[in-house]
């Protein structure tokens, strides 16, 4: 049976343990003022992107609709099961979520049940009783262990702390996975492009090798010169080079693709030119800028400020004492079978409480912890200004590249009549080679750049979803836990 006084300590530390522990000494946060304009870039720029102005916004929009093209879609859910990126960004969520466990258990006392035998043997010479004697010794206690009572908080902020880099984990996990669904469709938009240009190629050399064989012809029997016969075999060659130049390129694209997703892309889902795909859906920007403080990298920014702020309060909060207590509550006897018996319990209470008096080393912690908060609110700052800079940037292509296509496209169209025209002089004998040289090249060059510009089209729309924090939120892939939304409790 427990005695008075080990019922009055065990009612102690059962009464401290459940009790509200001390609030924390952290300043009062408030998320600082985005320094960027409230609304997006104007100018001639950006006049076409406002037409979209109203369309679906990024971070609304699950990527399964906005890339609508199934064989995209099959190859960004390879990457997402199997790239180790992204991975290793889960991994680091998961390590994170363990260490705000381990700061989070410190608020309470860690309860230890301990058990303990002894058994000496004393001469006569040291004994009391003057006699030779063997003493034994049997404990068993349940106690607290060096328990310090957060009145002040300083616990509470390391919590604080490592919950909010907890949080700045999960955000950089939604970042990576925004990374990975773009660079995926930007790489498979890549190697259509290249294959495009690679067929473009294959077409161009069969074209210049039956013009360097005709001329050759007319060589050998004497119609033309040595001249007309070394112009013919320059874009020959040219028309060679950038064979093997594309060659090399789509087996890069292949080789880049196939790490992204973590495997062997299929033959059959990879695209053989960029008008195989469905391009991806119409997206808008909205007006104001505000949207942005909802990416996932600067969400980590302000998550880390808030770090930075708890560990302020970690800092003033070692300028006051220090409250901890050991306390253990058993039983002990000489005999082991005594050790439950009635009368032989004994406890234990041992408080110390430890007040700064002189300590260079708070002063300078408490002044490193209000530098870093600084530090984070730049960078927090510096990410809203990045964020603003990359949409801008999207919102400037996406407003110009249209007028770039169909400038280019009316250019291709021009090229080509020239090089029919002169190719058809040069038939008559009206023109030199050297005018149908010329044009052919022209008409190539304008080809490759035609292929190019409907890249950047394509890669501009991925880019400004990826910019505006779309890519995350698909109910099969982001895997936000409880903790995210609400954090533990």
């Amino acid at each position: 049976m427990l005695t008075k006084m080990n019922k009055t300590l065990l009612l102690i530390l059962l009464g401290t343990a459940v009790i509200p522990i001390g609030c924390t000494m952290a300043p009062k946060y408030s998320r600082p003022a985005a320094p960027v304009p409230a609304e997006w870039p104007g100018g001639a720029a950006y006049a076409d992107s406002l037409k979209t102005a109203n369309a679906p916004s990024a971070p609304n929009l699950d990527w399964r609709e906005f890339f609508p093209d199934p064989k995209l879609q099959q190859l960004i859910e390879t990457a997402l099961a199997h790239n180790r990126d992204l991975k290793l960004a889960a991994l680091n969520v998961e390590r994170a979520r363990a260490m705000y466990g381990i700061q989070r258990a410190n608020l309470w006392p860690a309860l230890d049940a301990s058990a303990s035998g002894s058994k000496q043997r004393m001469p006569a010479d040291l004994s009391n009783s003057g006699k030779r004697q063997t003493t034994e010794r049997y404990d068993a206690n349940l106690g607290v262990l060096s328990w310090e009572i957060d009145f002040f908080g300083r616990i509470r902020s390391f919590k604080d702390r490592a919950l909010q880099e907890y949080l700045a984990s999960e955000q950089a996990r939604r970042s990576a996975q925004i990374l990975l669904v773009s660079s995926v469709a930007n790489a498979c938009l890549a190697m259509a492009a290249d294959r495009e240009n690679l067929k473009l190629s294959e077409t161009t050399l069969q074209a210049q090798q039956a013009a360097y064989d005709l001329i050759k012809r007319r060589y050998e029997l004497g119609l033309v010169d040595e001249l007309d016969l070394l112009r013919a075999r320059t874009p020959l060659d040219i028309a060679r080079r950038d064979l093997a130049l594309y060659t090399e390129r789509v087996a890069k694209d292949e080789n880049a693709l196939n790490l992204l997703i973590g495997s062997t892309a299929a033959g059959d889902i990879l695209p053989a030119q960029l008008s195989e795909l469905v391009p991806p859906a119409e997206i808008g920007a909205g007006v104001s800028s505000d949207v942005l403080l909802q990416r996932p990298d600067v969400l980590q920014a302000e998550n880390l400020l808030k770090a930075a702020n708890a560990d302020i309060g970690a800092a003033r909060a070692a300028f006051f004492p220090r409250i901890s207590l050991t306390a253990a509550i058993g039983t002990a006897s000489s005999d082991l079978s005594g050790l439950f018996t009635s009368g032989s319990g004994t406890w234990s209470y041992a408080p110390q409480i430890v007040m700064p008096i002189f300590d260079a080393r708070v002063w300078s912690a408490h002044k490193a912890a209000k530098v870093q908060r600084e530090i984070a609110v730049t960078q927090y700052e510096k990410a809203i200004q990045n964020a603003f800079k990359e949409v801008a940037d999207g919102l400037a292509t996406q407003g110009t590249v249209d007028q770039q296509v169909a400038a280019q496209q009316s250019l291709v169209d021009s090229f080509a009549n020239t090089y029919r025209l002169s190719k058809s002089l040069y038939d008559k004998g009206i023109n030199s080679y050297f005018e149908v040289l010329d044009a052919q090249r022209s008409l190539f060059a304008a080809q490759q750049a035609l292929v190019f510009l409907r890249l950047e089209k394509l890669t501009s729309q991925v880019r400004l979803y990826s910019v505006l924090g779309g890519g995350w939120n698909s109910s099969q892939d982001a895997r936000p836990t409880a903790m995210t939304t609400t954090g533990p409790q």
